[in-house]
Formats: C-alpha cells, sequence, structure tokens
C-alpha cells in the first residue's frame, strides 16, 4: 500500500521558481530580523560576561604582579591552583563564608515568607499596595549607605540599638553591652543586616508564588475545619516550595560571593570572621604584592566550590514541585 506523503508545515515545499534573494527575504521576514535583535543583547553578553571570565581564566596561569614593573610575566600552568589548594587562608576563608551563609539563607527565607503569607491576608486592596511600598524601601538604597547605616546602629556608643538595650530596657551596662562588630557576633550581625535589607525583595517573590495558589484550596480547607496554621502547612508552604527553592540557590551563591559588607565591616584584618575567600581575592589582587595571577586561581577554586554545591542542591531538589 502505497504511503501518502505529509508536507511539513514548518517547512515550505521547494520551489525552483524562487530565486535566492527573494528565499533570503523571506527568511529575513520571518526569522532572520530577531536574530538581529538579538545581536546587540548577544554583543554585550559577551563583552560583559564572557571575555572577563576568560580573561580571568588565563591570569590563573600566569604568574602577573603589575606594581613589580620589572618582574616578567611568566606562564605557570596550574601551579597557581595547586598553591592555592594548598593554602590554608584559602581553607579557612572558603569556611568563614559557609558559616555566614547558615545564618544567612534561613533568615531569607523564613521572614520573608511569614510576612508574605500575613500581606496576602489583608483584603483591602491600598493596604496591601501600601504594605509593599514600605517593604521595597530598604531594597532601593544603595548598598553602601546599608552598610554605614548598620554600622552606626551597631556602634556601642552613639547606636541605637545598645542604647536601647542598656539606658531604655536594661538589659546591660556599659560595661557588658554587646559589641555587634566583635568576632564573637560580626557574623550574626551582617546576617540580620542582609535580612532586613532583602526582607521585601524577596517577600514579593513569596506574595507572586501565592497569588498562583487556587483560593479554593483555602475554602475547601476552612470547610474542613483547618485553622490558619494548619492551612499553611497543609496548602501554603507545598505551593511555595518551587519558590523556596529557587531563592535558597540564589540566595547561597549571594552569601558565599559577599564581598562589600565584609571590607566595611571587618577591612583587611585576616583573624575575622569576615576575612572570607572573597576577601582574600580581592587582599591579594589589589594589596601588597599584587599577585593578580595567583588572586584569579583563588578566585576560581572559590567559583567551583560554590558551583558544587550548587550543582548538588539542584540535584537534590530535582523534581520537587
Amino acid at each position: 500500500m502505497a504511503q501518502l506523503s505529509v508536507p511539513n508545515p514548518e517547512r515550505p515545499p521547494f520551489n525552483p521558481g524562487v530565486t535566492g534573494r527573494q528565499r533570503f527575504s523571506e527568511w529575513m521576514a520571518n526569522v532572520g530580523i530577531g536574530w538581529l535583535f538579538l545581536i546587540p543583547a548577544l554583543l554585550f553578553f559577551l563583552g560583559w560576561q564572557i571575555l572577563p571570565i576568560v580573561r580571568v581564566a588565563w591570569f590563573s596561569l600566569l604568574d602577573y604582579r603589575p606594581i613589580q614593573a620589572s618582574r616578567p610575566v611568566t606562564f605557570v600552568g596550574l601551579d597557581n591552583f595547586a598553591q592555592a589548594l594548598s593554602d590554608p587562608l584559602l581553607h579557612q576563608g572558603i569556611w568563614r563564608a559557609l558559616v555566614f551563609t547558615a545564618f544567612f539563607v534561613p533568615g531569607m527565607i523564613i521572614f520573608p515568607m511569614f510576612l508574605a503569607v500575613l500581606i496576602d491576608r489583608v483584603t483591602h486592596p491600598k493596604v496591601a499596595a501600601f504594605y509593599r511600598i514600605i517593604l521595597l524601601i530598604p531594597a532601593m538604597i544603595p548598598g553602601p549607605l546599608i552598610f554605614l547605616l548598620w554600622k552606626w546602629m551597631y556602634d556601642g556608643y552613639i547606636g541605637p540599638i545598645n542604647y536601647i538595650l542598656v539606658d531604655v530596657l536594661g538589659l546591660f551596662t556599659i560595661q557588658n553591652q554587646p559589641q555587634w562588630m566583635s568576632k564573637e557576633l560580626v557574623i550574626p550581625a551582617l546576617a540580620v543586616m542582609e535580612w532586613w535589607w532583602g526582607l521585601g525583595y524577596h517577600t514579593m517573590f513569596f506574595l507572586a508564588g501565592l497569588a498562583t495558589v487556587p483560593r479554593d484550596l483555602f475554602d475547601a480547607a476552612r470547610v474542613d475545619g483547618a485553622g490558619e496554621w494548619k492551612m499553611f502547612w497543609t496548602v501554603t508552604f507545598w505551593r511555595l516550595l518551587p519558590v523556596t527553592l529557587v531563592l535558597v540557590v540564589l540566595r547561597f551563591g549571594t552569601a558565599m560571593a559577599v564581598i562589600d559588607e565584609y571590607l566595611i565591616m571587618g577591612g583587611f584584618m585576616r583573624d575575622r570572621p569576615t576575612y572570607t575567600w572573597t576577601v582574600y581575592m580581592w587582599d591579594t589582587a589589589f594589596q601588597g604584592v599584587q599577585d593578580r595571577g595567583y588572586a584569579a586561581a583563588v578566585g576560581w577554586v572559590g567559583t567551583i566550590v560554590m558551583l558544587i554545591v550548587v550543582v548538588i542542591m539542584f540535584w537534590a531538589f530535582r523534581n520537587r514541585d
């Protein structure tokens, strides 16, 4: 039995009477014009993202110290990586970044999630919009102003936090008041600052997730006698789980790569918890001998550690929706 050929609707049949110019014009009209509009974005991505990565990768294979003009730039291969893998300062810096991440990520998820649930219960549209605007104000403040603001707030003599704890509430005295920038408290103090700064931004993520939850599920749960707490764990939490997993992965990368906060709050003191691998990389590249090649290797080792953890997270969270 002869089979009937079915024409492919996506590919027009060959017409020998159509010239090459006509075919090119038709391709440009259907497909090519879209690629033309993408060219500026592709060039920007190539120049702003890909080329710097390639350049840093090349630097990591060199003995490159621009401050020493008489020292020639030499190719050392993987020697910088071998040194970085056995460097105790790098090991300690990565561990300190992980400790900060352990403080940082839970607060970035728990507080915005519960706040989003509370705002979602507000029925008046203008009041709900007012809450959203108020929450987004910290996210619009530039980072350096945030760091200086909280450094002032944590100050033991003129800061409002210790003033309330000592003079208003009487929980501490001048002698035993908390020193928020000390080695013991600086990491939790930075985590609280980051929680406040990102509270509104992350709340918007969860509000967007809540907007996709059918209201019939809450009505059915109320009919079954479920209270707010039970509805949260049986309906809301599981519907927000995809958003939560995405934020966990994104915020992990942010916490591991923090540097500005550490530089302002802790500087380049190697014995402080704020001297993480990112600060070590900056210190090596732009302070002292300015060994840019070794700093690039340090950055690559830290980045690879981050990527490994992120891949493990994606593998652990796969097919969970």
